[in-house]
């Protein structure tokens, strides 16, 4: 199994220096990649609950927001084997031919290290601020896929939808990755599967019970099969909340947090039920508020995860 861990792109730790720090960290001690998100603002007063909080309310943390993409760019130009990934991107928010540009334009310039992670965003307010439709956020990101891979394919490329269109063109920047860099998809309803399994290299999940996330991964890769793809390619990208305890918590614990030894357990059972790559994120745990307890995370999970991966 992979192991990825987030760098500290939002909130008081965002910076030049901490992404650098941690970038290089990350790849001298074997990390296999490292991870951004995509998050835009905090209206005032939200017109969604924020589904990763059980309170529905965003992390204050969310107020500062480094571009993802160009995150992933910087760090690139800085480092030379980690994987660059996002988790995720909210593809709807952006124009898929310069999307395409700008995704081909990181592999061409790491070498062929991205990593991609699609969502469809769950925010009207951030769907207006882009001045994107929220209702139809679905069909244009099904759409938007279908256009991503028409241009990083064979020249010469054209398209013809309902949202987009491309008039027969050559558009010779093409990913160093063939066909195209992975793609993985966060998916939790019926719809998002199947768009992963029709669409994507892998699914990318958060927050789901292991049991749970058992049976949707086997669904998802059902639906593969129904399909005709390649079940068994199909891969499990997993974002998970890390908190180094130096006592165990009891049963009712969150996954990944707690004494080591419940961390590295936590690592075998995803690894049992097919995960191929964790990443570790502790932009928001509560016992990190330093660069110097952020490196310190990344020192301590490693060693011993590694050995259990």
């Amino acid at each position: 199994m992979k192991l990825g861990f987030s760098l500290p792109q939002v909130g008081d730790l965002a910076g030049r220096e901490n992404v650098s720090l941690v970038a290089r960290r990350a790849e001298e001690l074997g990390f296999d990649s490292v991870w951004v998100i995509d998050r835009l603002m905090i209206p005032d007063q939200p017109r969604a609950p924020y589904p990763a909080s059980a309170d529905g309310i965003l992390p204050e943390a969310f107020k500062r927001v480094l571009d993802p993409l160009d995150t992933l760019s910087f760090v690139a130009a800085i480092t030379e084997r980690v994987g660059l990934g996002s988790s995720i991107l909210n593809l709807p928010f952006y124009n898929p031919a310069l999307l395409a540009r700008r995704l081909a334009t990181l592999d061409v310039l790491s070498g062929g290290r991205a990593q991609i992670g699609f969502g469809v965003g769950w925010s009207p307010d951030e769907f207006e601020a882009v001045g994107t439709a929220f209702t139809n956020r679905g069909k244009r990101t099904d759409e938007a896929i279908q256009v991503l891979k028409a241009i990083w394919g064979p020249d010469p490329v054209a398209f013809d939808g309902e949202f987009y269109k491309i008039a027969k063109s050559v558009i010779g920047l093409k990913p160093v990755q063939e066909p195209h860099p992975p793609i993985y998809f966060a998916a939790y309803n019926p719809a998002a599967m199947r768009r992963t399994a029709l669409h994507g290299n892998g699914w990318a999940r958060a927050g789901i019970p292991l049991e749970v996330m058992a049976q949707m991964f086997g669904q998802i890769k059902a639906m593969a099969a129904e399909a005709g793809c390649d079940p068994d390619a199909m891969e499990m990208v997993v974002r998970a909340s890390q908190r180094i305890l130096d006592q165990p918590l009891g049963s009712d614990r969150a996954q990944f947090s707690g004494a080591v030894e419940q961390v590295v357990g936590d690592l075998v059972a995803l690894q049992g039920i097919g995960a191929t790559e964790v990443i570790f994120d502790v932009q928001f745990s509560p016992t990190v508020g330093s660069i110097d307890d952020y490196l310190d995370a990344m020192d301590e999970i490693y060693t011993p995860t590694k050995a259990a991966s």
